[in-house]
């Protein structure tokens, strides 16, 4: 826990000491260590010759670090005795342990942001179970202050994120107890561990020092930590059980030690920076709570992330003592997906554990639980076993049986935790438990009784708090309250049901809560937890529709009312579970409504696609938009990461390739090019690219009608800093300049991880790269590669990008301006920024820019700069003429050029042309490696001196290209590449009909009489060329009469015979 504090705030110079001064302090009682006279005024001591006042400033400090060394090792022998157990039982009645000998290091990664997360946690584990795919930093919780690798700055103040009983307790325990033990961190003076559970309790006013000395007596012996060379650590455990009001933005501005104030305002100006200023903060939170921190307030963002799978294996065959029955666990955790994931979680491999061990010894293999509920409902059973042996000598072995007694006890924790789950509550206190009707000694005998399932624990100052051992304990208790309250009909069905904050409804009506029928129950559940905007009634809906199987029913009969056959409540609630998966949008969603079915045992829709998907059959079939979401359900819950994903080649309809676009995150290439997506798919696509620990690095969009408005709803997603998009293709997506503002901010943004962009083919016009240029500029901007290949650019967007390319520590690598009108003017203002000793262009395209020789007269001038980066360039289509070559020559001849690689294709070079080729390769040899001469007419001499330096050692040159040359290529413009078509009359469609040589073709309504044959079209009105077109380049004229044509080109094993969708234009690749 290093940290480098060689920057502080201004301070006065002070003169050198063997000592340094660390504390000031309160008492001025001379400690017994020194026994020597001190003088009893400053006159006395105004009096002393230098080496007395040396000698009295020794004693001085000497006693200050004495008095230093005292309180530490109080507070270090205080924290040990606290800490240096750990309860088994996870409460204050459960067996004590030795943390040394059951600790297991923990995995904390960088964490990237503090941001909310808008899922449950449980999908938030689901997530992160994806093997990963990106090198990632590993923490140790002793480090945590220490700077990343490439991070120079100080860390101040790090935010540690992990779900519910993921063990970041247990890591603040980890560190307090090796500090204390002297085993790491000890450069740090004092560490002062503040749980959020406990200052809850802090109404009143205190100072900061009066904070702490409540805490820690032993500070009263000093009078501030106010000291700058004094290192201090506070850590405020639990963020998410905050129930203060931390305002950071209307607090008041607090930065005296020892001015009294709210507890609220005292933490805020902690973390601000404006108390304490050189001290370290870490706090710990559950994800959906870390953004009460304001980001500019965290230096650094860690995440705790559980068990990966060997550490499961690990558990379980530590925790099972008999190797055959740890093997046999950990095969059927593998079975289910669902608990295979769960098991990420420490607690729930406990739960799972306790319940397995029992069950695989005493049932059948089809009673063995498989499904979340089936696990809780057994372990909320084996507890009451366990508790009834312990404290009643009981030998009963049937947990279906429960004594009045046990189930009074279970249905009031079922109650609080109902309660104080509509309130978002994971911890309580007495008041919490008076409004549940639970009294404090009840509390306390429940979490005697039954400690593995509720716990009461003392703070860490003695103030008592009470909870489940985990959230989800606590979710599946609720739903036993919801569930039992609905059966009886009682007044709580009414006012905590189905008007609590809960399962608020505004459509329910007065039938729905009159009504006999379990399924309307569910439908309420149903609606409310999908309208829940963080996700935190899903894993509730699950356990409360599991709960209705008559199955688990009969399980816990014991506890609760059964509510007799449930079989078409239940077929009722499977068709309204599919019915809104067809309806809704959200991935999340989506995902855990098919969870939902799963514990009703309908898995029939997830079945069949998972055939499919094994089988290969996918591609062969239309789906079905609730098919197309069972299959991203199967994908999303995958270990595996995709490589690519390529959302055309499954056959569906745009709302099928809605439900689909969500798999994007779990892969590391997304394909969704030509799938005729609309700004309104961005919506679904901007949520994906803001999913923590994505690996998704590529998106291509092109080819869809996107439109600006699609681009602004995607710069949300692309500015996350939970973003990880490195490459985004958006060409030809109907953009003008009206996105190139949002464009700019993403590369602007500091979260933003852009290093390609392609936007060929799209309006951006000048004046959209003037806007997209501000982003270019910016520091922040990492961008590498930026294609603007027809974008409908003049002169004027190369003197915009010229400034760019001369930006200090400008990133530009590859830029592609093609098929622009640049002209020669442009390349002479482009090679302003070419020459700027900031730029590091390598690779620069000019296809097509109708360009001349004067052009090339600038641009050999450019790669004469001495360090000229200039490594590739293209100037293919450009009528340059041998001038031009002879001209460009210059530059390729300069000392400094580092040309690598030359394409000169369709620029009208002929012979002589070559030959100032030849002899440039010949009198500076030492750099090209690619040259292109294809569609020019070097004819034999020229092209025999090139083909020889392939050969010669002393040339660099690799490969040549002089293919389909000839005088023909010596034609302006695209008639060079022009062709000679006719109609195949073997092809045409009867109602076509072909004249002038089979080079005119007549769409006509009467059918012609033509001889059958296997290449004629018979359903669409189709007609090939005789000849192909293929391995060159081909340009031709169509002149058009009447209401118009689809014109293009086509595979020729294109379907010949009866309708669908094989025709012009939506032709499948070749097989």
């Amino acid at each position: 826990m290093t940290q480098d504090t060689s920057s502080k705030s201004s301070q006065k110079p002070r003169a050198e000491s063997p000592t340094t001064s660390l504390l000031s302090m309160k008492s001025d009682q001379p400690p017994a260590f020194s026994q020597e006279p001190l003088p009893d005024d400053n006159k006395e001591v105004e009096s002393l010759d230098n080496e007395d006042a040396l000698k009295i400033t020794h004693i001085l400090l000497d006693r200050r670090s004495q008095t230093l060394l005292t309180v530490q090792q109080d507070i270090k022998a205080k924290l040990k005795h606290k800490y240096q157990h750990i309860s088994e039982g996870i409460g204050h009645h459960g067996n004590q342990s030795l943390f040394k000998d059951i600790y297991t290091e923990l995995y904390i990664t960088e964490g990237g942001s503090g941001g909310v997360s808008n899922e449950h946690e449980v999908r938030q584990i689901e997530m992160a179970s994806k093997k990963q795919t990106t090198q990632e930093t590993p923490i140790k919780c002793n480090d945590i202050f220490k700077p990343l690798p490439g991070q120079d700055k100080p860390i101040r103040t790090v935010l540690t994120k992990g779900i519910a009983g993921i063990g970041k307790t247990v890591s603040v325990q980890k560190v307090i107890l090796d500090w204390a033990e002297g085993k790491a961190n000890q450069d740090v003076n004092f560490m002062f561990p503040l749980p959020f559970r406990d200052l809850n309790l802090k109404k009143d006013q205190y100072s900061l020092m009066q904070l702490l000395s409540h805490y820690f007596p032993e500070l009263k012996e000093i009078d501030s930590i106010e000291d700058g060379e004094t290192k201090t650590v506070f850590i405020f455990d639990g963020l998410d059980e905050c129930r203060l009001p931390l305002d950071f933005k209307n607090n008041k501005k607090c930065c005296d030690v020892r001015k009294p104030t709210s507890v609220d305002v005292l933490l805020t100006n902690l973390i601000e920076k404006n108390l304490l200023p050189s001290a370290l903060l870490w706090i710990t939170s559950r994800p959906a709570a870390a953004n009460q921190i304001p980001p500019e307030c965290v230096d650094q963002v860690s995440e705790l992330r559980g068990f990966n799978d060997p550490q499961k294996e690990e558990y379980f065959r530590k925790k099972i003592t008999d190797q055959n029955m740890a093997n046999e666990i950990i095969k059927h955790m593998k079975k289910s997906r669902i608990l295979h994931i769960m098991c990420h979680i420490p607690v729930f491999c406990w739960i799972s554990a306790t319940v397995l061990e029992m069950m695989l010894k005493v049932a059948e293999k089809d009673e063995v639980p498989k499904t979340l509920t089936q696990i809780y409902s057994h372990f909320i059973l084996i507890q009451i076993i366990v508790k009834n042996r312990k404290y009643n000598k009981a030998t009963e072995t049937n947990p279906k049986e429960l004594s009045q007694s046990d189930k009074a006890m279970i249905l009031k924790l079922a109650k609080l935790a109902f309660q104080q789950l509509q309130k978002g509550n994971l911890i309580f206190y007495e008041e919490d438990l008076r409004e549940c009707g639970l009294d404090v000694t009840e509390a306390s005998e429940y979490s005697a009784l039954c400690t593995e399932i509720f716990k009461e624990e003392s703070g860490l100052y003695q103030e008592k708090v009470y909870s489940f051992v985990h959230l989800s304990i606590q979710e599946f208790l609720a739903a036993v309250h919801a569930l039992e309250s609905y059966v009886l009909k009682s007044d709580v069905l009414k006012s905590d049901v189905l008007k609590s904050d809960v399962l608020k409804s505004d459509v329910l009506k007065s039938d729905v809560l009159k009504s006999d029928k379990l399924s309307d129950l569910h439908r309420t559940a149903v609606d409310q937890a999908l309208k829940s905007e963080n996700g935190h009634l899903d894993l509730f809906l699950r356990f409360l529709l599991g709960l209705s199987l008559e199955s688990n029913q009969n399980l816990l009969r014991g506890l609760l009312t059964q509510t007799g056959s449930t079989t078409q409540n239940n077929e009722e609630t499977v068709r309204y579970l599919s019915d809104k998966i067809e309806e809704e949008s959200s991935p999340e969603r989506i995902i855990n409504l098919f969870h939902c079915l799963n514990e009703l045992g309908a898995n029939s829709l997830v079945e069949d696609m998972q055939t499919s998907l094994r089988s290969g059959t996918l591609s062969e079939t239309e789906l079905k938009p609730n098919q197309c979401s069972a299959l991203a359900y199967l994908l999303l819950m995958s270990e595996e990461v995709l490589e690519e994903f390529d959302l055309k080649t499954y056959n569906t309809s745009k709302e099928g390739y809605q439900k689909l676009l969500p798999v994007v995150k779990t892969c590391k290439r997304a394909l969704l090019d030509r799938c005729e997506l609309t700004c309104k798919f961005c919506e679904t696509l901007t949520s994906a690219l803001q999913t923590p620990n994505s690996p998704l690095r590529e998106l291509d969009l092109s080819y869809n009608d996107l439109g600006d408005r699609g681009v602004e709803l995607l710069c949300v997603g692309l500015t996350s800093p939970l973003c990880n998009i490195q490459t985004l293709v958006l060409g030809q997506c109907g953009l003008t300049e009206g996105c190139c503002s949002d464009l700019a901010s993403i590369l602007s943004s500091p979260n933003s991880q852009l290093k390609q962009l392609e936007l060929r083919d799209n309006d951006l016009q000048d004046s959209g790269v003037t806007l997209l240029s501000a982003g270019l500029e910016d520091p922040d901007c990492k961008l590498h590669t930026l294609g603007l290949d027809g974008c409908n650019l003049t002169y004027e967007s190369c003197e915009t990008l010229a400034s760019a390319l001369q930006t200090p520590n400008s990133p530009l690598r590859e830029l592609d301006l093609s098929n622009n009108d640049l002209e020669d003017r442009g390349v002479e203002l482009l090679c302003v920024g070419l020459t700027s000793p900031y730029c590091k262009l390598h690779t620069l395209g000019l296809d097509g820019c109708k360009l001349t020789y004067e052009s090339c007269e600038t641009l050999a001038s450019a790669l004469q700069t001495p360090n000229s980066p200039l490594g590739e360039l293209d100037l293919s289509n450009n009528d340059l003429e041998d001038r031009g070559v002879e001209l460009l020559c210059v530059g390729l001849t300069s000392p400094f050029r580092n040309i690598q690689t030359l394409v000169l294709s369709g620029c009208l070079v002929t012979e002589e042309g070559c030959a100032a080729l030849s002899s440039a390769l010949r009198s500076n040899p030492s750099h090209l490696k690619e040259l292109d001469l294809s569609y020019n007419h070097p004819g034999d001499s020229a092209g025999g001196l090139l083909s020889a330096a392939l050969v010669d050692p002393t040339y660099k040159l690799m490969k040549l290209n002089v293919d389909h040359g000839g005088e023909c290529r010596l034609k302006s413009g695209l008639r060079k590449y022009a062709c000679h078509l006719t109609l195949d009359p073997n092809t045409a469609n009867p109602n076509l009909i072909l004249s002038e040589g089979n080079r005119k073709v007549t769409l006509l309504v009467e059918k012609q009489h033509y001889e059958d044959h296997p290449d004629r079209f018979d359903i669409h009105p189709d007609v090939v060329c005789r000849e192909g077109l293929s391995g060159c380049r081909y340009y031709w004229e169509v002149e058009c009469d009447g209401p118009g044509a689809n014109i293009g080109v086509v595979y020729k094993g294109m379907k010949r015979k009866g309708g669908g969708d094989d025709s012009l234009g939506i032709t499948p690749p070749p097989q």
